[in-house]
Formats: C-alpha cells, sequence, structure tokens
C-alpha cells in the first residue's frame, strides 16, 4: 500500500510538473493555462492513487478492476479537451491545447502509479515540443504560401466579414486569427495567418485590405 509520505510526493509532484506545461500554455494566452493543466494532473495522479488503494484493499476480489478507474480519465479528458477547441470557418484553433491537457493527464497518471522516470521524461518532451518545435513549425509555415499580418482596426460590426470576403474572394484561406479589443480606443488589433494561392498575391492582399473602411494601421509580419 502506498504510504502517506508517497501520496504527497506524488500529488506535489504532479503539480510541478504540469505546472511547467501549464506555464507555457498561459504564457501565450490559451483558454487551457496554468491552473487548468494543475488540476487535470493531480485529479488524475488521484485517481490512479485511488485504483492503487482499491485494488490494495480488495486484491483478492477477482473481478475487480482497478484500471477501469484510470481508463476513464483518458475518455474523459476528450470532453475538457474538446471545450478547447475553437472553430471559425475553415479555421480550427485549440487542438494543440486539447493535446497537451491529455498528454498532462497521461502524466498524472505515472506520477500516481510511481513510474516517475516515464513522468518526468514525458513532461520534457511536451515541454520541448511545445517550445521548440513551434518555432520550426513556423518556420516550415512561412517557407510555403504563408502571410502573417496584423491589421488595426475601428472596432465594429462587419470589420471580420470584410476581411474574410477579400481574402476568398483572392482564393486565400485564412488559417488562424487572433483579436484583442481595446474599448478606450475603440479599436481592435487582428492578428491573421493566411495561406495563399501564389506568393505573389500576398502584394495585392495587403492593398485590398487597406483599402477597408475603418484601417488605421496594417502591417506584416
Amino acid at each position: 500500500m502506498v504510504d502517506l509520505p508517497q501520496i504527497i510526493l506524488r500529488l506535489v509532484l504532479s503539480i510541478f510538473l504540469s505546472g511547467i506545461i501549464g506555464i507555457e500554455r498561459e504564457s501565450i494566452k490559451r483558454p487551457a493555462g496554468f491552473r487548468t493543466h494543475i488540476l487535470v494532473c493531480v485529479g488524475s495522479t488521484l485517481v490512479m492513487l485511488v485504483g492503487t488503494h482499491i485494488f490494495e484493499l480488495y486484491k483478492y476480489d477477482t473481478n475487480l478492476d482497478p484500471a477501469r478507474l484510470s481508463a476513464q480519465v483518458i475518455s474523459g479528458i476528450g470532453f475538457l479537451g474538446a471545450g478547447t477547441i475553437i472553430k471559425e470557418g475553415d479555421t480550427v484553433k485549440g487542438l494543440t491545447t486539447a493535446a497537451s491537457l491529455w498528454a498532462v493527464a497521461c502524466v498524472g497518471l505515472a506520477v500516481g502509479a510511481g513510474f516517475y522516470f516515464g513522468a518526468i521524461t514525458t513532461t520534457f518532451l511536451i515541454f520541448i515540443t511545445l517550445m521548440v518545435f513551434t518555432k520550426i513549425e513556423r518556420n516550415i509555415k512561412s517557407r510555403r504560401n504563408y502571410i502573417k499580418l496584423k491589421v488595426i482596426t475601428i472596432n465594429k460590426p462587419g470589420q471580420l466579414g470584410k476581411l474574410g470576403i477579400i481574402t476568398g474572394s483572392m482564393g486565400a484561406t485564412i488559417e488562424s486569427i487572433e483579436l484583442q479589443t481595446n474599448d478606450k480606443k475603440s479599436e481592435a488589433a487582428i492578428d491573421l495567418l493566411i495561406r495563399l494561392k501564389d506568393k505573389k498575391d500576398g502584394i495585392k492582399l495587403v492593398k485590398e485590405i487597406s483599402t477597408i473602411e475603418g484601417v488605421k494601421e496594417l502591417s506584416q509580419r
């Protein structure tokens, strides 16, 4: 049976490991950040500890399957992950955050089972994937027909629709979009990642967007 010091160690370790991943997600303002990742991991760790405890109490019961508890964590995390996924037209955001929640839940189960090496190594690999591979992914996209734009416009209904119409008319696709509003200035900052049909269309696209009424500033990133 797992003693009290081991229980405390595993719960604290799960907070530390998941916190590392959560901080990275929080730093880029994702829906599931620091606290969410910690709660998922600690909960998963506790479920594994409870499963181990039940097995020790009823180990002579041949009909008992303690693995069912941990299996429910894996299936149940899907509902939470689905809440971080946002679909806007042909663009889907939040898949990486949903995947990180699932991975953190697995780390929690590993910690709860006492598989420290696997949990720590996996956390390190997840962190590297989120931090380093993101830059590699951006470099790959930048070499293809992609353009990044930052649009500062007056904050009024219909501005996003106008951007979509211009983009679609040129056969381009908005891969991702981030919107931040400034109520004091009545402005909206829109970050766009657009996949062009032809790299040469970038100049024309910028010119077309700059003609939209209410656009105050337009820059290519």
